[in-house]
């Protein structure tokens, strides 16, 4: 399945030119974590995704949701499509610059951060920084991990959520870091003073995690 994006290319790309993947959340689109581009670095490519389900109010969907069944919460075969697409997909981008020796980076908001966990811990020898953003790990996506932790040592994550979020409830975030502290993956877990967003204070330490 090929994925629409957009993307915005630096003047010059070489085969170590550094590379991040944006995945936005449920009802969003292409064009919603793609206003970060502004503080990121110039020499990236920043590519972002449109993911492939349309949804109620002309936004897309890595995957349905069911917000009355907690048991069926998620869709997870259209999650594991999402997932084979979305990592067929930065194959074939990756391939098609010639990024041999630059690194891949990775930012997903809440559905497209659910997504993130998965492509890293599945794939960490792709991956190297990773920020999920109001999201959360789902264990049904995390069947498979990598556990091992040298393969793991090259990845660093960055996980936010608000104190107040209705959408993905701060305990559900919360459970990040006691997964990746016990898979001894290198992260930062932070709470803001926000609901299901991204506030002034998130985007900046957002922004410096990026720029180190």
């Amino acid at each position: 399945m090929n994925l629409d994006y957009i993307v915005r290319e630096p003047e010059n790309i070489t085969p170590d030119t550094s590379i991040l993947f944006m995945l936005h959340g449920y009802g969003s689109n292409e064009q919603d974590l793609f206003s970060f581009r502004e503080s990121l670095p110039e020499d990236w490519i920043i590519v972002s995704f449109r993911a492939p389900k349309t949804t109620q109010f002309e936004g897309y969907s890595w995957y349905d949701i069911d917000f009355n069944n907690p048991e069926k919460f998620i869709d997870i075969d259209q999650a594991e499509e999402s997932l084979t697409a979305v990592t067929e997909n930065i194959m074939k981008i990756v391939n098609n610059y010639g990024l041999t020796t630059g690194k891949t980076h990775l930012c997903g908001f809440s559905q497209g951060g659910i997504l993130c966990y998965a492509l890293a811990l599945k794939y960490p020898d792709l991956f190297n920084k990773v920020a999920c953003l109001s999201s959360y790990p789902e264990e049904k996506l995390l069947t498979n991990i990598v556990k091992d932790k040298k393969r793991l040592e090259n990845l660093r994550f960055f996980v936010s959520h608000g104190t107040d979020d209705a959408i993905i409830p701060l305990e559900w975030g919360r459970k990040a870091a006691d997964l990746l502290y016990d898979l001894s993956t290198y992260f930062t877990f932070r709470e803001y003073m926000s609901g299901h967003g991204v506030n002034q204070k998130n985007y900046i330490d957002l922004m410096e995690f990026f720029s180190k």
